[in-house]
């Protein structure tokens, strides 16, 4: 695709709670793109979600919306387990696709979907890890690349909520939310994930009954690093992601939250967000902005396919661990020069 002097009509998949956010995005905040299409098996909700967009026509079924000649491209927000028919719908029509994290829910449909994209010869995806948009994620980053504080040797991850929907199992602590820090990790530290532990505490007594919350993950890197995670679902004061990465020379550390502290009435202090959305806001808006950009130049940048298959291998790896405890190797296939 040529630069475009026209606006990107964007199809979005799926308007639950992370769709419907997006359809706001780009028709609010992003320059450059509409939403052409919405996407839902609830017609009533998809109806609902169009009618605040003009132009933008409600579909149930994805392939008859990217078969619409005003879709240039293609938003993924729906359920895992749908992925990977839409990328490889999207796949036979050469569309760029942003895809929100997971990839698809397991390492084996996304190797499918991995394979699939090699078959057309070029990248067409972007998985949505949205934390590399993140403004002090992005800072640490290229911090570490300087190399003025050497070689890391261990990243300390903490990944908290107020509390879990009503449906999360204690596997989906490490599929849905680890695996935030597995593609932070991979991607902050430049290497590969080996290997997956899992530590159990006694459950906290706020998580429901059943539900294996806390977790302690233990990552470690074929370059030698460690990363662990600690992931607190039902914590009940707020939303927090932090994370400390330990070099031979310094440390550097994200996510304090204190860019506005407070002294008032004998207290000091700052407040702390309740969700993902209101602490990752500036990540989505410049996630989706990037993307609109690379696509209008016929680019994909981004997390790659690899990224997504990656994550999904260590979050099965993860899975098992927290199952069957003890330490469990992952496994990748070699990777391909695509995604060198």
């Amino acid at each position: 695709m040529t630069e475009r002097a026209t606006t990107l009509g964007v199809a979005v998949i799926g308007t639950g709670r992370m769709g419907a956010d997006h359809v706001r995005r780009i028709h609010d905040v992003t320059s450059g793109a509409r939403v052409a299409a919405v996407v839902d098996v609830d017609a009533e909700r998809a109806k609902a979600v169009a009618a605040r967009v003009d132009g933008c026509t409600a579909y149930t079924d994805p392939a008859a919306a990217l078969a619409a000649a005003d879709v240039d491209a293609v938003l993924i927000a729906s359920p895992g387990p749908a992925h990977e028919a839409t990328l490889l719908a999207a796949f036979e029509r050469d569309l760029p696709v942003l895809c929100e994290k997971p990839l698809t829910p397991d390492a084996a449909s996304a190797l499918r979907v991995l394979e699939a994209e090699l078959r057309l010869g070029h990248r067409r995806v972007q998985v949505g890890f949205m934390r590399r948009y993140d403004p002090e994620y992005v800072k640490l980053k290229a911090l570490l690349a300087t190399g003025q504080l050497g070689r890391p040797l261990m990243v300390h991850n903490r990944h908290r909520n107020a509390a879990s929907p009503p449906f999360f199992t204690s596997s989906m602590l490490i599929s849905d939310s680890v695996a935030h820090e597995a593609d932070a990790t991979r991607w902050l530290l430049g290497h590969e994930i080996t290997a997956v532990t899992v530590l159990r505490p006694t459950p906290s007594a706020n998580a429901p009954d059943g539900l294996r919350d806390p977790q302690f993950v233990v990552f470690e890197t074929d370059g030698g690093a460690l990363s662990d995670v600690e992931i607190f679902v039902n914590c009940g004061f707020g939303y927090q992601v932090q994370a400390e990465v330990v070099c031979e020379r310094g440390t550097a550390r994200i996510g304090d939250g204190h860019a506005l502290v407070t002294n008032m009435a004998g207290r000091w202090g700052g407040t702390i967000a309740q969700d993902f959305t209101e602490r990752f806001e500036t990540a989505y808006d410049q996630e989706i902005q990037t993307w609109v950009d690379a696509t209008r130049r016929g680019e994909v940048t981004g997390p790659s396919v690899w990224d997504g298959y990656a994550a999904a291998a260590v979050c099965e790896a993860g899975v098992r661990a927290l199952e069957d405890g003890g330490r469990v190797e992952v496994e990748l296939v070699e990777r391909p020069a695509l995604y060198a």
